[in-house]
C-alpha cells in the first residue's frame, strides 16, 4: 500500500532548464529541501532559447502528455493572469490544408473555433483559432529561478558526471538533465532534435500562427514584446549547432507564406538549439543509488518542456511523497 512521506526530504535536482526549475519549485512548495546542481545557469540552457508557446507536439506517450499538458496550461494561465514576467495568453491560429477534425491537444483548451475565411492567408482553406499561454523565456526563466531561491532552494553550478556525485546527504535525486541524460544515465534512446529559429523585428504582430505540415517544412510565427520568433526545424539526430544562413532564410520565406506582414521584418539573429528527444518522456522512479538515495527521472520532453513542465513537476512530487510501505 502507498504511504505518504511525513517528513521533509533533502532533494537534489540535477538540471536547470524549465523541467528542473518547475520540479524544484513544486518540491519546495511541498515542504522539502531542494538543492539544484547544473552545468549551466537557467539562462544558458536550451530552455532559454525556446519559442515557448504551449503546444504538445512530437512528444509522448499521448495519454500522459494530455494530463501533463492540461495541468501545465492551467498553471501558465494563472501566471499570465498574475502578471508573472514573460507570461501572456496569446491568440493563436493553426493552419491546415485538409480538415483538422478535433486534435487531441484541443481538449486542454476552454475554447477552440474554426477560423473564418477572412482570418486565413492565401492557400489555406482551414484553420483553428484558440488562446494559449506564451512565455518569453529570457524573462520567465529568471523569474522561476528567483522563485526557487525565494522558497529556500539553493543553486550550484557544476557538471555532474554521475548521479552518485551529488547524492551525499540527500534522500532523493531528481534527474532533469534533458539531452545530458544520454550520457549521465546511459540512455541511448535520448537524442538531439535540432531546432533552428530566426529572431526578427516585430512589424506589429500579436497573433501566433503555425503550420505543422507546410510542404517546405514546419513554420511558425510567435510574436513577443520586442521581436518575433520564426521557426523552425525538427532535425532528428543532428548534433551540429552551427548557423546555416540558407536554412534560416528558408524559414523566413515559409513564415511569410503564413504572415505576409513579415516581408519587411529585419533579421536580428539566427539561433540553433538541441531539444532532448526521446520516444517518450521518462518520468519514473529508478533503482536507488549506492548511497541509498532514491532516483526519479524527469527528462526527454523534446520541444515540449514548457508545455508539460508543471504537470510533470506535480507527478515528481507525487513520486517523492509516495512509496511502498
Amino acid at each position: 500500500m502507498p504511504e505518504t512521506t511525513s517528513r521533509p526530504l533533502q532533494i537534489v535536482v540535477v538540471g536547470a532548464g524549465i523541467v528542473g526549475l518547475t520540479a524544484a519549485i513544486r518540491l519546495l512548495e511541498a515542504g522539502h529541501g531542494v538543492r539544484m546542481v547544473a552545468a549551466d545557469p537557467p539562462t544558458a540552457t536550451t530552455s532559454a532559447i525556446a519559442a515557448a508557446v504551449w503546444f504538445p507536439t512530437h512528444v509522448g506517450p499521448p495519454e500522459r502528455v494530455a494530463a501533463w499538458g492540461s495541468e501545465t496550461f492551467a498553471v501558465l494561465a494563472e501566471h499570465a493572469a498574475r502578471g508573472v514576467p514573460g507570461l501572456v495568453m496569446r491568440e493563436s491560429l493553426q493552419l491546415y490544408r485538409t480538415p483538422p477534425g478535433e486534435p487531441a491537444w484541443t481538449k486542454a483548451l476552454d475554447s477552440v473555433r474554426s477560423a473564418v475565411a477572412e482570418e486565413l492567408p492565401g492557400g489555406y482553406p482551414y484553420g483553428l483559432r484558440f488562446t494559449v499561454p506564451s512565455a518569453e523565456m529570457p524573462l520567465y526563466l529568471p523569474w522561476l529561478h528567483r522563485r526557487m531561491l525565494g522558497l529556500g532552494g539553493a543553486f550550484s553550478q557544476g557538471r555532474v558526471q554521475a548521479l552518485d556525485e551529488v547524492a551525499a546527504g540527500s534522500d532523493v535525486v531528481v534527474n532533469c538533465t534533458g539531452l545530458g541524460a544520454r550520457d549521465l544515465v546511459c540512455d541511448r534512446s535520448v537524442h538531439p532534435v535540432r531546432g533552428r529559429i530566426v529572431r526578427v523585428t516585430n512589424p506589429g504582430l500579436s497573433l501566433s500562427v503555425r503550420d505543422e505540415d507546410h510542404p517546405a517544412g514546419r513554420a511558425y510565427v510567435h510574436p513577443r514584446t520586442n521581436d518575433c520568433i520564426l521557426g523552425g526545424t525538427l532535425d532528428e539526430g543532428a548534433w551540429d549547432t552551427s548557423v546555416d544562413l540558407a536554412a534560416g532564410e528558408a524559414i523566413v520565406e515559409r513564415c511569410r507564406d503564413l504572415v505576409p506582414e513579415l516581408r519587411d521584418a529585419r533579421v536580428l539573429e539566427h539561433v540553433v538549439g538541441l531539444r532532448p528527444g526521446r520516444p517518450t518522456v521518462r518520468l519514473e522512479e529508478d533503482e536507488p543509488l549506492a548511497s541509498g538515495a532514491r532516483v526519479i527521472h524527469d527528462y526527454g520532453h523534446g520541444g515540449a518542456g514548457v508545455t508539460l513542465g508543471w504537470g510533470c513537476a506535480r507527478e515528481v512530487v507525487d513520486l517523492v511523497d509516495s512509496h511502498d510501505a
